[in-house]
C-alpha cells in the first residue's frame, strides 16, 4: 500500500495526507473525518478500517497517534448533517481535517471523490482506503474516534443501542427508533427516522 506515498515521494512531496470519514452512512451521530501523515516508513499492518477487527483497529489506532508525523480528525454533528446536507457536510469535515494538520501536508489523498478548497494539491482515490496507506490510517482514526464517540451517546441516550450498531440502520435500531422516536443525535433528514418520528 506505499507504494503512491513512495510515488509522491519521489515526485518531490515530503508530507503526504491521507483523508477518510467515518459515519456517512448512519442515520444517527456524527460524520467524524481524518487527516493522518505518516512517518517513512510507515507503521506495519495498516489497512482499510472496514477490513479490521475492532481490537486490531484499536491497537493501529494507538500506534498512529504515536507515531504519526500529523493527525486531526473533525466532527460533524447530525443537525450540521441534516442542515448541511450529507454531501456536503462531508466536504466540510474533510477539507477540516486536512487544513488542521500540524505541519501542513505538502499533498492529500483523499477516498473516493475530489474535495475542493483544500490547502495543498490533491487527488481522490477510488477505494483510497484500500490501496493508500495514510488514507487506511485515516480511515482507522476516523472510524475508532466516532465509535467511541458512539458509545458515549449510548449513555446519553440509552435505549437506542448506540454503542452497538453505531448509528447505523440495523433492525435493533430501526426497532428502537419505532418505539421511542428519534433523539437529538438522529439525523432527520434520512427517510427511515423521518418514518418513524412520534407526532
Amino acid at each position: 500500500m506505499d507504494v503512491y506515498e513512495a510515488a509522491l515521494h519521489d515526485a518531490g512531496f515530503a508530507l503526504v495526507a491521507g483523508a477518510d470519514e467515518a459515519g456517512r452512512g448512519a442515520c444517527a451521530g456524527p460524520l467524524v473525518a481524518a487527516a493522518v501523515i505518516l512517518p517513512d516508513p510507515a507503521p506495519d499492518g495498516i489497512d482499510d478500517s472496514k477490513r479490521l477487527t475492532p481490537a486490531r483497529r484499536a491497537v493501529l489506532y494507538d500506534t498512529i497517534m504515536a507515531r504519526a508525523v500529523a493527525v486531526a480528525w473533525v466532527c460533524v454533528e447530525a443537525a450540521e448533517c441534516d442542515a448541511l446536507g450529507i454531501q456536503l457536510a462531508d466536504l466540510t469535515a474533510l477539507r477540516g481535517a486536512v487544513t488542521a494538520l500540524d505541519p501542513a501536508p505538502d499533498f492529500a489523498v483523499t477516498d473516493g471523490f475530489a474535495v475542493p478548497g483544500l490547502p495543498c494539491p490533491s487527488v481522490a482515490m477510488w477505494k483510497g482506503d484500500q490501496v493508500v496507506t495514510c488514507v487506511a490510517a485515516a480511515s482507522i482514526v476516523a472510524k475508532v474516534t466516532r465509535d467511541r464517540l458512539m458509545t458515549g451517546l449510548d449513555t446519553d441516550y440509552p435505549g437506542y443501542g448506540f454503542a452497538a450498531h453505531k448509528g447505523y440502520a440495523t433492525a435493533r435500531h430501526q426497532s428502537a427508533l419505532a418505539e421511542l422516536g428519534p433523539c437529538p443525535q438522529h439525523r432527520l433528514t434520512y427517510r427511515n427516522v423521518t418514518g418513524a418520528a412520534i407526532v
